[in-house]
């Protein structure tokens, strides 16, 4: 799609600019940022006057929910509540059932985001097993298999030992 989007303020960080400018798209790629720009006449215009134009937003803690509880959100409807609010990329908390503790769950939660996800889901896997803060999870499965990061979801790590692992000494 081609759009021209005039006259809102561009704000992006990792280039330095905070101004009021146009943007031109044409074929889903920023061609060009100035002033004044003009578009062809099947190009859509977008007047951002008073509004704020940002590169997508990524939310790093959302809960989708699946697998398991798909009545409370699944993938599908939890990304295009994000895309709504302007997110490109979602990072998913582990606090699926089953808990995303392994590369199985992962595997699915990225396939199912393949075929019904509208923006990137990147999956957050459970530090610990079942995410029930006692033994440590394969992490380095979890980031194999395409996790991003790690996390209880807010409930603490109690022992940090893997049960194979012999008691540090005092």
């Amino acid at each position: 799609m081609n759009m021209l989007i005039r006259g809102g303020r561009v704000i992006d960080p990792s280039q330095g600019i905070d101004e009021n400018l146009d943007v031109l798209v044409e074929e889903g790629m920023i061609k060009e940022l100035g002033k004044g720009l003009k578009a062809g006449k099947e190009t859509k215009t977008i007047e951002a006057a008073g509004l704020l134009v940002t590169p997508g937003l990524i939310d790093m803690h959302v809960h989708l929910r699946e697998p398991g509880q798909e009545w409370k959100e699944d993938i599908a409807t939890g990304t295009r509540a994000a895309a709504a609010g302007g997110f490109t990329s979602v990072a998913c908390m582990p606090n699926t059932k089953p808990v995303n503790d392994n590369k199985t769950v992962t595997a699915y939660i990225l396939a199912k985001a393949e075929s019904a996800a509208i923006i990137n889901v990147f999956p957050i896997g459970a530090i610990t097993k079942g995410g029930k803060g006692e033994s440590m999870a394969e992490m380095g499965e979890l980031k194999e298999a395409g996790c991003v990061a790690v996390s209880d979801d807010g409930r603490p790590v109690v022992n940090a030992i893997r049960p194979e692992s012999p008691p540090p000494s005092v």
